[in-house]
């Protein structure tokens, strides 16, 4: 079941707090082998647990505040700004696909920037093969805009090889980012089994 738009409007603030330090615990598993002999970090984001890569993406749980929360996440394999160079590495993309059963939300479609901000009141526009699709943004996210086209997007997903997101920052940067799709439904597959429980 999938909340709707309002509801959704009201929990994007808790979400973004949310994705934080499953952000940092997703980095801090995918990192390196060197980085791994490095400190675990302390708090939530020691909860991040891998449950497995699939091509471009991996699978993860974590339960913050004691909330069950599966995702599949990956990053662009290729992006670019207008004007070039705007965004540096500390500026990372993500591209979830969540569960929170406690919250009976499945598959949800988000993405997370850091270091910067959307423009404010604007959509990014989503490309997957032949179809497009709109995100309202918020801050450092942005979700899709039409509930019911959620599950259409998730099934363009699986069936395509990339995905590409335009979106304007709050600076006016005009940025795409490029996402592989290989590896998504396998991701997707393991997270949901992993909350199904």
């Amino acid at each position: 079941m999938r909340l709707t738009s309002n509801r959704r409007a009201s929990k994007k603030l808790a979400l973004n707090r949310l994705a934080l330090p499953l952000l940092a615990a997703a980095a801090w598993i995918a990192a390196p082998t060197a980085a791994i002999t490095q400190p675990k970090p302390a708090g939530p984001t020691a909860q991040a647990t891998l449950l497995g890569q699939y091509g471009d993406w991996g699978a993860y749980t974590a339960s913050p505040n004691g909330q069950k929360v599966c995702f599949a996440l990956s990053k662009p394999t290729a992006s670019s700004d207008i004007p070039p160079n705007r965004r540096n590495a500390s500026n990372v993309v993500y591209l979830f696909v969540s569960t929170r059963p406690s919250e009976k939300v499945s598959n949800e479609i988000s993405v997370l920037i850091t270091g910067y901000a959307f423009k404010p009141n604007s959509e990014a526009g989503v490309a997957i093969g032949g179809a497009n699709f709109a995100m309202y943004t918020q801050n450092d996210g942005a979700w899709v805009k039409n509930a019911a086209e959620e599950s259409k997007m998730l099934d363009a997903m699986r069936n395509t090889g990339d995905m590409v997101i335009k979106a304007t920052t709050s600076r006016g940067t005009q940025t795409s980012d490029t996402f592989s799709l290989k590896g998504l439904s396998q991701a997707v597959d393991r997270a949901s089994q992993e909350c199904s429980g």
